[in-house]
């Protein structure tokens, strides 16, 4: 019985739960099995405590209770006797008799002094049998009997007096329709529960030091909340949820459904200025943003933030959490492993890396009659083909579904894919920075039979599974995505791919619960969905298009949902207009563009600015001139943005170093370029209450009209939309092909994949291919190395000299200061 209410507990399509059991079987285990809010009989002591507290609202009262109290009025001063009235039952009646004034007294059949009590009684309400020494006489006349008990009194008689009242079985069909009552109600709150919610958020409260302690000692100062607490708290539904402990959960894509007619909130879009090494701080200004907007300003707000690689995390580069009092929290589960959506993306991307060798294997090694009987082998003395067979044949023009029925030459087109093993672009993954994979040999082993080929490993995030991720809009149209990826062409130029290898299938299977977002917090309690982590080069670096979908219906008309583009205005943003905001159809209201003095300096002809080194004094102290001089640079990436019609706020992202007359000047000079607003922020040192006046410029910005646009057509060829996106952002006279690259070009177009936008693989340290080019170089020609396709993820991605797809580790890296407290099983020295 329990296994079976358990099982209407989690089904969306029952409302209420109804027991009509033996009375045996009403125990308490059975009782709260139900959920509270499907429990029509209101019987269970979640419903029952709800009621002696006087939550009417959120509480379903006993139907035979609701039923007794219906027949009953008047009721002030009278003494009301409750027999063998126990339970729910018993203990709601003498909750609601005492708040209708009457004085309750309680026993059972075989109390003392019963006849005593009977004869004082002005109404008396029997729950069980009485029993045959009880004699009818005990209860005075005139008063009124109420039988919740089907057999009671089943003698007639009017206790001597005409006037007497007795209710005898009156209960039983009032309390079925109580019952009925109760079902409306629950219907009512589902129907209720389905709309959009306001948010009642409970943000926590920040205390910062001076100075500021480490990222990882700030984090483990708050307390967060539950994560289900949160949940609740800005409108999500306990069945959209999936949790992961105490401070995580995935969001089911179900939401979207749910609130598809709810209005979006503002979309704003975080993108900086061409960085140093070091980074700017775009994680921590989006982070400080929404602290600033919903628990300084009332005002609801999401940050969708990437997932970050667990290579940089242990290599060079540390957490990506935020930082100081702007964070993610707790940021060593937000660093590490998360909820495996990394390691999903692994299994999946090395499921299809294993499928292309072990096919090309196999073809060596058999005949196509014997390929074929174990491609379509007979099961239990039946020979049919999977569904995914099915649709390979439909795409080779052979429409049969009876395997016995192909010719010769049909079975060969159907079991040979021929794939050319100099052309498979499709590398295994690892989520650790290891150099030493990036040229491998495979097949060495003697099993392998002699098939031996060069390959390599990427890092996990560079998978184009990742970049599917991202762009997906809902799981069928992840597993479309994930058919179309292209791995290699066979010995005729076509292209093979994942369908093509029957795999699809099982890589959806493999991503099934890493497509959802997972919910956190930042430290100042509001939300943060965190989802994918694709490369800023070789794709698109953007968080989930989902996620930002998902934020948009939560926050409400009036909320802000702000996410942030990897590296600097001219590859992350640019590309989250021209890919991912085609993908969404969603529009973007704000660019925040950060900036800080440093590296404007760096870029106004300061020193080289290199990680691990100590910053050169040019950077420690003010020099306005340099400030000045490599303001080019902020007003350049203003422009960018510019071209695709969204307003500009810049946020000066303040360090202590930074002299009030420097960050003056970059707002000064910001503002006359054509931005709408410049404001610094000290979110780092202060939390959201150093990103309040930022949050103010975003409101009013926001409520600017937009003319926003693309970049370039999808019609125009491959190369044009290469050369538009160097001349207009780049700021470059040209661009100049290799003829590797001219040949990949025009191979795309001939396989039908000239019209998908373009995912410059270029440096971030420079709007030039050069890195050491600092602030906006000019007439440089813009060197095509290479051009290379994610079909599955809907990208053409040309190679600007070469680009490093598996970091390396350097000779101290962050490993070194991480460690594990064996007592306490906290994570030291983690950022």
């Amino acid at each position: 019985i329990v296994n079976e209410i358990l099982r209407l507990n989690e089904d969306p399509n029952v409302q209420g739960l109804a027991l009509d059991l033996p009375e045996s079987l009403y125990s308490s285990k059975v009782l709260n099995a139900v959920k509270p809010e499907k429990d029509v009989d209101g019987l269970s002591s979640v419903n029952l405590g709800r009621l002696v507290h006087g939550d009417a609202y959120n509480c379903l009262v006993p139907p035979t209770a609701c039923a007794v109290m219906e027949l009953l009025e008047d009721l002030g001063g009278k003494t009301v006797l409750l027999v063998g009235a126990s339970g729910a039952v018993g203990a709601a009646l003498q909750c609601m008799l005492q708040r209708e004034g009457a004085v309750t007294v309680s026993c059972q059949w075989k109390a003392p002094q019963l006849q005593t009590k009977l004869h004082h009684a002005d109404v008396v309400v029997v729950g069980s049998t009485k029993p045959d020494d009880v004699p009818v006489s005990w209860i005075k006349p005139g008063t009124t009997i109420i039988s919740c008990s089907c057999d009671l009194l089943s003698e007639k008689h009017n206790y001597g007096q005409q006037d007497s009242h007795a209710a005898e079985n009156a209960v039983g069909s009032l309390a079925i329709a109580m019952r009925m009552q109760n079902m409306v109600k629950t219907t009512e709150r589902w129907i209720q529960s389905q709309q959009y919610r306001k948010w009642d958020l409970r943000c926590l409260k920040l205390q910062p030091l001076s100075p500021v302690p480490s990222d990882i000692e700030i984090s483990r100062a708050q307390s967060p909340k539950a994560v289900d607490v949160l949940a609740k708290e800005i409108g999500l539904l306990t069945d959209e949820i999936e949790i992961y402990g105490q401070t995580k959960a995935k969001v089911r894509l179900s939401l979207l459904k749910r609130l598809k007619d709810q209005p979006d909130g503002k979309y704003v879009l975080v993108a900086g200025i061409t960085p140093t090494p070091l980074g700017e701080g775009k994680s921590t200004v989006t982070i400080g943003l929404v602290q600033a907007l919903t628990a300084h300003l009332n005002i609801n707000s999401f940050a969708c933030l990437r997932q970050p690689s667990q290579g940089p995390t242990f290599g060079v580069k540390g957490g990506a959490a935020g930082g100081g009092y702007a964070q993610v929290i707790p940021m060593e589960e937000f660093n590490l492993h998360l909820t495996g959506d990394i390691h999903a993306i692994t299994a999946a991307n090395n499921l299809l890396a294993a499928a292309i060798d072990a096919r090309i294997l196999h073809e060596n090694a058999q005949s196509d009659k014997a390929l074929y009987n174990r491609l379509v082998p007979v099961v239990n003395g039946m020979r049919g083909f999977s569904a995914i067979q099915l649709a390979r044949l439909r795409r080779l023009g052979i429409n049969k579904t009876d395997p016995g029925t192909l010719t010769e030459e049909e079975v060969s087109k159907f079991a040979r894919l021929d794939i050319d093993p100099s052309t498979i672009t499709w590398q295994r993954v690892v989520d650790t920075n290891d150099r030493f994979l990036r040229k491998i040999t495979v097949g060495q082993a003697n099993t392998e039979k002699g098939f031996v080929r060069q390959a390599q490993f990427d890092i996990a995030v560079a998978s184009e599974i990742m970049a599917i991720l991202a762009l997906t809009t809902s799981l069928q149209d992840m597993k479309e995505r994930l058919g179309k990826m292209v791995v290699a062409n066979d010995k005729k130029g076509e292209p093979v791919t994942a369908e093509d290898l029957g795999v699809t299938g099982a890589l959806a299977v493999l991503m099934k619960d890493a497509i959802k977002p997972t919910l956190m917090q930042t430290l100042e309690g509001t939300p943060v969905f965190v989802h994918a982590g694709p490369f800023a080069n070789i794709a698109h670096g953007n968080s989930s298009i989902l996620a930002d979908k998902i934020a948009l219906k939560l926050v409400g008309e009036k909320g802000f949902v702000v996410t942030e583009a990897g590296f600097g205005a001219d590859i992350g943003m640019e590309k989250f207009f021209n890919i991912k905001c085609r993908a969404s159809g969603l529009v973007p209201s704000v660019v925040v563009l950060v900036a800080t003095v440093r590296a404007l300096k760096m870029h106004g002809g300061g020193p080289n600015v290199t990680a691990g080194a100590p910053l050169k004094k040019e950077y420690t102290e003010e020099n306005l001139q340099l400030v000045a001089d490599g303001c080019c640079n902020l007003q350049k990436q203003i422009q960018i943005a510019q071209l695709f019609g969204v307003p500009v706020v810049v946020a000066v992202n303040i360090f202590k170093t930074d002299s009030a007359a420097e960050v003056d000047l970059v707002c000064k000079i910001a503002k006359q370029s054509g931005a709408f607003d410049a404001v610094p922020c000290n979110h780092w040192s202060a939390g959201g209450r150093g990103a309040v006046k930022l949050a103010q410029a975003v409101e009013k910005a926001a409520k600017q009209k937009t003319s926003f646009k693309y970049l370039y057509s999808l019609e125009l060829p491959i190369v044009e939309k290469i050369r538009i996106i160097a001349q207009k952002v780049y700021g470059a006279q040209d661009i100049e092909l290799s003829p590797a690259a001219q040949s990949q070009v025009d191979r795309y177009t001939w396989q039908g994949f000239g019209n998908l936008p373009i995912c410059m693989a270029k440096t971030h340290l420079s709007l030039s291919h050069q890195p050491e080019r600092k602030g906006v170089p000019t007439g440089f020609i813009l060197p095509i190395s290479d051009v290379r396709a994610s079909i599955g993820a809907g990208f053409i991605y040309p190679l600007v000299g070469t680009m490093s797809t598996m970091p390396g580790l350097p000779t101290r890296p962050c490993f070194y200061d991480i460690d594990l407290d064996p007592i306490t099983e906290q994570v030291k020295g983690l950022f």
